[in-house]
């Protein structure tokens, strides 16, 4: 009855897959966060994510501490139960102020352009003075010393 051409049907089914597949596999970008990061009081609130976790990565290799050292965790699982907004810990309010003093430092005593973006020169930061330990004190520095130049461990949990 019907004669059909075998290479025609292979390329139309070939062709119908390839489509399908990549339909299937297509993953839509992902939707920009509308409401933004909560409880941002120094940083911009339109901060990207990326530049959020580069900022957040830098304050934890100069001061040599994770990031329950300033946010709250509550719960066992290390990927859930933060409570990034909470300003229930102190340090985290010390970080706030150590930002504004470096971004002032940097903007009055090494801006000699007189650039109109201070913000952007960093020749003071976090590493200036803490050097990978938590707390750039005598005490601390004397600490870090007597254990050879390693940092001391995190504080406990709470």
């Amino acid at each position: 009855m019907f004669k059909t051409n075998k290479k025609k049907v292979s390329v139309v089914l070939f062709l119908i897959a390839f489509i399908a597949f990549g339909v299937a596999g297509y993953a839509p970008p992902k939707p920009i966060k509308k409401e933004g990061f909560k409880n941002l009081q120094v940083l911009p609130k339109d901060i990207s994510e990326d530049d959020l976790d580069h900022i957040m990565d830098g304050f934890k290799a100069s001061l040599g501490v994770k990031c329950g050292f300033c946010h709250v965790h509550n719960g066992n699982d290390w990927n859930s139960g933060w409570d990034f907004a909470a300003d229930d810990k102190d340090e985290k309010g010390i970080a706030r102020y150590m930002m504004k003093m470096t971004k002032s430092i940097n903007a009055n005593h090494f801006n000699f352009d007189n650039s109109t973006m201070p913000d952007t020169i960093n020749v003071i930061s976090c590493n200036t003075c803490h050097r990978g330990i938590p707390h750039p004190d005598a005490k601390g520095i004397m600490d870090q010393k007597t254990n050879g130049g390693v940092p001391p461990p995190p504080p406990a949990k709470n």
